[in-house]
């Protein structure tokens, strides 16, 4: 029998008795509560992004650009709601922190599938990210079909050739499991699409500020773990700060957009 949408109610359609539950602190730390209501929620928005991005992607295999900058400008929102939760973060001291990190384990957010997914579908792939998940986890096999997959740019690049632009086939498949990087000539019709496109130049701006965001929002974090552990090694066998800066130093998702500004 389906649900009776009578007996729907605010608690019951949030399922606010699940997730008002699933806030377990291990320590008796004040700020360990904090610490696991912001990561909970992290992940929530990242699975939003996933949901927006992967629907940008299929907008752009539709040639429905105009509807693809809409989820678009919802990520880039969503990005600054990330970004702003580090305030809040960062009102906890590192004494405060130290009370229960050791409560963590070989917890960390370097564990993230689901932040990986979003690097994955923006063009930031990478093999060695899939050794970190078991292959038969649902985890695993997430990641494992977004190294396989289209990344946005992989679409926009795409929609660009059937809209007329002058881009080789190898232009449009070279980058399917492999990191996005410079292509002269995606490069040369984007100078054409600036010049003669503002629908689609519009889009490539969208691009560059979603672009601009995540960078934001590597730093942000960056200096956010700088403030409470500084140099320490983090949780889960990463780096910590150390490793957090290789992704500041990475560079842009989608650097033709970035290469180009020289040229006009």
């Amino acid at each position: 029998m389906g649900t009776n949408p009578s007996f729907t109610n605010y608690q019951t359609y949030l399922k606010l008795g699940e997730l008002l539950s699933l806030q377990r602190p291990l320590s008796r730390a004040h700020d360990e509560t904090l610490f696991i209501i912001v990561h909970q929620v992290y992940e929530l928005w990242f699975k939003c992004m996933l949901h927006e991005l992967t629907r940008s992607g299929e907008l752009l295999a539709a040639d429905q650009p105009d509807r693809a900058a809409s989820t678009l400008k919802r990520t880039l929102k969503i990005v600054k709601v990330l970004v702003s939760q580090l305030d809040v973060m960062e009102t906890m001291t590192p004494l405060e922190f130290v009370a229960f990190r050791e409560r963590l384990g070989a917890s960390s957010g370097f564990q993230s599938a689901q932040f990986r997914e979003i690097e994955f579908i923006l063009g930031y792939k990478r093999p060695s990210v899939l050794k970190r998940f078991p292959t038969d986890s649902a985890e695993g096999q997430r990641l494992a079909a977004r190294m396989a997959a289209p990344t946005l740019w992989d679409e926009f690049v795409g929609l660009l050739a059937r809209s007329g632009y002058s881009i080789p086939a190898s232009s449009r498949v070279r980058w399917a499991d492999c990191p996005v990087g410079n292509d002269a000539d995606v490069q040369d019709a984007l100078i054409r699409v600036y010049r003669e496109d503002p629908k689609l130049s519009a889009f490539c701006e969208s691009l560059v500020d979603l672009d601009e965001g995540m960078q934001e929002w590597r730093y942000r974090h960056l200096r956010m773990v700088q403030r409470t552990i500084g140099t320490k090694t983090g949780t889960g066998g990463s780096s910590g700060a150390e490793y957090l800066l290789s992704t500041v130093l990475a560079g842009p998702f989608f650097p033709d957009l970035w290469e180009i500004r020289d040229r006009f």
